[in-house]
């Protein structure tokens, strides 16, 4: 990877990683119950282990209105120690990473990438942010390399190698327009007779006075058809598999109907879901 100034030198790439690093750090922490520190160097950390084949990439693609790509490095130690932690797993560090560990790792950092699209709103407008499993390092054209450091400092710290396409560095750097306010639009209503409300507008004010309708929504993890007397044999202690993987998207029930799709997040210490998918509602 190309070597790079250090992050005060360039304040829109700090900005940009800082967020990064705070998200990580506050998704950690809500995980642990404790603060968990994380901070941005530009250069290797003493003691990081090369590349090799078994360390997992996490490509990242940006798109609206700020597009590129960067990718995250993680030495198995660090995927280890992260997959152990957002899976409530003891610690272990003679254990090698499993498939299992890399799916974790990378919903984790999903859900850092969510607090990082909301926080980054109000800089660079919306940015969607697609987080994926990557087989090897990315092809395109790197614009620098930074390190976020997690965790303990020293060799404990987990290390993650964070590298932005030259094309991300660009669309950082570049000034944004501001959005034009909407020109303010005069209706012609000579045409409708006076103190008679449209059809549309009739439908309008009644929908109006649902929206403020409170409903019940479910989000559904998953799914089991059990038998009878293996219902019957729960207790404390037993565990239930269901039939969706870490990285599959949950479901959003409305009165048992399926209205969206998203990703688990944990916000303030609760559950939350962020939606990738929208099912349009169909009446009976």
């Amino acid at each position: 990877m190309t070597e790079a100034p250090a992050p005060a030198q360039q304040p829109e790439l700090s900005e940009f990683l800082q967020t990064w690093s705070a998200s990580l750090s506050q998704v950690v922490g809500q995980i642990t119950g404790s603060p968990v520190p994380c901070t941005l160097q530009a250069e290797a950390p003493s003691g990081t282990p090369p590349t090799v084949e078994v360390d997992l990439w996490a490509l990242v693609t940006c798109s609206g209105s700020v597009r590129g790509e960067m990718s995250f490095r993680l030495p198995g130690t660090t995927v280890l120690r992260l997959a152990q932690i957002f899976m409530s797993e003891p610690a272990t560090p003679e254990a090698q990473p499993s498939a299992d560990h890399r799916d974790a790792v990378i919903e984790l950092l999903r859900q850092v990438s969510g607090i990082v699209s909301t926080a980054a709103k109000g800089r660079w407008g919306d940015i969607q942010i697609l987080v994926e499993l990557g087989a090897a390092a990315p092809s395109w054209t790197s614009g620098g390399s930074f390190w976020l450091l997690a965790g303990d400092e020293g060799p404990a710290a987990m290390v993650l190698e964070a590298a932005l396409s030259a094309a991300l560095v660009a669309e950082l750097r570049a000034e944004k327009p501001e959005v034009p306010k909407a020109e303010s639009v005069k209706v012609a209503t000579d045409s409708a007779p006076p103190n008679r409300l449209t059809d549309s507008q009739q439908s309008a004010g009644a929908l109006d006075m649902l929206m403020d309708v409170q409903l019940a929504m479910t989000m559904r993890f998953g799914a089991r058809r059990m038998l009878l007397r293996e219902v019957l044999d729960l207790g404390p202690g037993s565990v239930i598999e269901l039939d969706k993987k870490i990285q599959e998207p949950v479901d959003l029930l409305l009165d048992g109907r399926l209205v969206a799709r998203g990703e688990v997040v944990v916000i303030d210490g609760s559950y939350g879901l962020r939606v990738t998918d929208v099912s349009p509602l169909q009446a009976d």
